[in-house]
């Protein structure tokens, strides 16, 4: 199991402090402060301190911390700032540029999940090298297809790096929103899917059709847009088995994050396991953590992953 987090190289995003359930970041030239209920300890900066930095807060309203539910509420600024603002990220691999959209929400979300940025670099290095692998044998681009796929970084890390994308999600206007990133970051024809997940996933299966690459990034709980219910708990291991029969057998790699408390990298390796029919000491086959570091040097773990190279 190995702890990832994102490289100093990435100017436009800092986790500046942490604790007392909440954490100070820096989104380009903005300051924010939200709810973080993992950050069990202390501040390392005093309360003035933070006040005296951010730019908005986040105040969480009726439905903060109900199953099922997202964390609703309001932004609170307290300094001139624009609703909408672009940042960059220039990753560690040439041609890995992206730049997205952010924005404030009703659910306490900006656009960005910065703990993501090593699936980011995982996911362009290896579409990369199908991509080489397909143009030297005479072959077509690399399928990729990122599933809950939000705004869109992952599904653009796929195409900045020579990949055919499909991008699904269930909310129209995040599918948008996503689009509007593909823009800004000079990337064109990522094909656009607003559909239920499992739905999709089902009958890509019954069709026969195979991809290169497969990400998802399942909430705990959602909705599909005709009313469908997710629990992660009951459709995890189902959607799993999906991804196995529609991932290539050879030449391919899947990538699956998990933001649910309680999940351990262990589970989640050991749900792939069985999916995917492998044994234990798989090659190919890691689990790890996500975590952010803040400038006082606590660390803030955020998600686990599963990952697949075959």
């Amino acid at each position: 199991m190995t702890i990832e987090t994102p490289g100093d190289f990435w100017k436009d995003y800092e986790l500046v402090d942490s604790g007392n359930f909440e954490k100070l970041e820096r989104f380009g030239r903005y300051y924010m402060s939200r709810p973080e209920p993992k950050a069990l300890w202390d501040k390392s900066m005093t309360d003035a301190e933070w006040d005296r930095t951010v730019h908005v807060e986040f105040r969480p309203g009726a439905g903060f911390g109900k199953a099922g539910k997202e964390d609703s509420g309001t932004w609170d600024k307290r300094k001139k700032m624009d609703d909408q603002w672009v940042i960059d990220y220039h990753g560690s691999q040439k041609g890995l540029d992206l730049s997205l959209r952010l924005g404030l929400t009703a659910f306490k979300h900006v656009g960005v999940f910065p703990e993501q940025a090593p699936n980011w670099e995982y996911i362009f290095r290896n579409t990369s090298e199908l991509a080489r692998k397909a143009a030297a044998g005479g072959l077509p681009k690399p399928r990729v297809l990122n599933l809950f796929a939000y705004t869109g970084a992952a599904s653009l890390a796929a195409k900045a790096a020579g990949a055919d994308v499909t991008h699904l999600d269930s909310v129209r206007q995040v599918v948008t929103w996503a689009r509007n990133n593909m823009e800004l970051s000079h990337l064109e024809n990522i094909r656009w899917v607003v559909e239920d997940a499992l739905k999709f996933a089902r009958r890509e299966a019954r069709r026969g059709n195979v991809y290169q690459g497969i990400i998802l990034d399942p909430p705990a709980y959602g909705h599909g847009p005709d009313g469908e219910k997710w629990k992660l708990d009951e459709c995890l291991n189902d959607i799993m088995k999906c991804v196995a029969a529609i991932l290539a057998p050879k030449d391919s790699f899947m990538v699956l994050n998990l933001y649910s408390n309680g999940y351990s990298a262990v589970l989640g390796e050991t749900v792939v396991r069985q999916a995917f029919g492998l044994p234990a000491d798989c090659p190919g086959l890691e689990c790890g953590e996500l975590v952010l570091h803040d400038s006082f040097g606590k660390n803030l773990p955020l998600s686990i992953f599963v990952r697949l190279k075959r």
